[in-house]
């Protein structure tokens, strides 16, 4: 029985408990959904159907704009009322992913939650780990359908999920870009660390940890300006509120100029780091079309503002150094037939300017395993 006390605390007022007949219906659509859509994650729909009849299922009302929410204490999920599913699909979808992740210990205890981890170091990945979900969520319903423009806090972007987390869920699909999508799914799904190690090994655990925080910011950053919204709202407009108006009004542009440069910050860093990390790799003229190609299509997810050329610079920078690659390709042909690259052939300041393209590759390697086995350690020791 769930407790007044927490449906209270989550703003959720229950209607009723759906019925059995009603239960196996949504677990039918849901798990056929799911399982086509990511079929080479090797979910079995029979199982995921068996799990999802024996959830309970609530009609409600939420204080806030949500159509579905999912409780992991009392692994229950509730339900807009008096909507059709097809109208809440999404939220609905989203919210059954969230009972998949869903990691327990001995105890029952939630231990994770796809990418995030509960309890852990400062809760790491908890917005990515949203903003994976949601991606997933609309990939479901939506399948191949084209972006959205929108524009948000100044921003303006092509966004697959244009209603919720928009922002969060086109910087996690910009880290996509360069990992693919299958390590983000399947970390996603299976509660695992492969995406956030594949991301590192295009970049650096430091610029992950970076963009982990960011995105927490930035939701943080959007519930301020939620609450501001919310208390100019409630406040009458007459001459005797005018200076808390103008108060809440300057605090609310600040908070929106936050969330804006904080995105930026977070895109130019995935930019760089997964780009000069792929420029490290080309060693023939295939590679260096495929660079190129690889740059340019990037537009497509680009977040924008008025006065922002951060892409057009890296851009030019990226084909200067691409070019140098060529005529180094050109000279000494195919670069990975040589077991001394030439000194020069460093063309970005990055943290491993000094090393070689083989070097590269093995500092990398070891840096995995260091990573693999730190973690199976902090894994081990949290379990005693």
């Amino acid at each position: 029985m769930i407790s007044e006390r927490y449906l209270k605390k989550a703003g959720i007022t229950v209607k009723k408990q759906l019925s059995i007949l009603e239960v196996n219906k949504i677990a039918a659509i849901i798990s056929d959904k799911i399982c086509n859509t990511f079929s080479e994650h090797g979910l079995s729909k029979s199982d995921l159907f068996s799990a999802l009849s024996q959830v309970d299922m609530y009609s409600a009302e939420f204080q806030d704009c949500s159509a579905a929410k999912y409780d992991y204490k009392n692994n229950s999920i509730f339900f807009k009322e008096h909507i059709r599913f097809t109208e809440i699909e999404v939220p609905a979808i989203h919210e059954c992913l969230h009972f998949i992740q869903t990691v327990r210990n001995n105890n029952g205890k939630l231990k994770r939650l796809g990418l995030y981890e509960v309890n852990s170091f400062k809760d790491a990945d908890m917005t990515m780990n949203e903003a994976a979900v949601q991606l997933m969520a609309t990939s479901v319903v939506s399948g191949e359908k084209p972006q959205e423009s929108v524009k948000y806090y100044g921003l303006e972007f092509n966004a697959e999920s244009p209603n919720y987390y928009p922002i969060e869920c086109s910087l996690v699909r910009q880290m996509a870009y360069f990992t693919g999508t299958y390590p983000l799914y399947h970390s996603a799904l299976y509660s695992d660390d492969i995406f956030k190690n594949t991301f590192i090994m295009k970049s650096s655990k430091e610029t992950y940890q970076n963009i982990s925080k960011n995105l927490d910011l930035i939701s943080k950053l959007q519930e301020n300006i939620h609450t501001n919204i919310s208390h100019l709202q409630k406040i009458e407009d007459n001459v005797d509120n005018i200076e808390k108006i103008q108060h809440y009004n300057e605090n609310l542009q600040n908070l929106k100029d936050q969330v804006r440069e904080v995105a930026l910050h977070t895109q130019e860093l995935i930019l760089t780091s997964c780009a000069e990390s792929d420029l490290n790799l080309v060693r023939n003229n295939q590679d260096v079309k495929d660079f190129k190609n690889k740059l340019y299509k990037f537009q497509k997810y680009l977040l924008v503002t008025e006065g922002y050329n951060f892409y057009n610079g890296f851009y030019i920078k990226m084909m200067e150094a691409l070019d140098k690659k060529r005529e180094l390709i050109a000279k000494y042909g195919s670069l990975e037939v040589y077991n001394e690259i030439p000194e020069n052939l460093s063309l970005i300041e990055t943290r491993q300017t000094k090393l070689n393209l083989f070097e590269v590759a093995k500092q990398k390697i070891i840096e995995l395993f260091k990573l693999n086995r730190q973690e199976a350690g902090e894994r081990k020791e949290s379990n005693n």
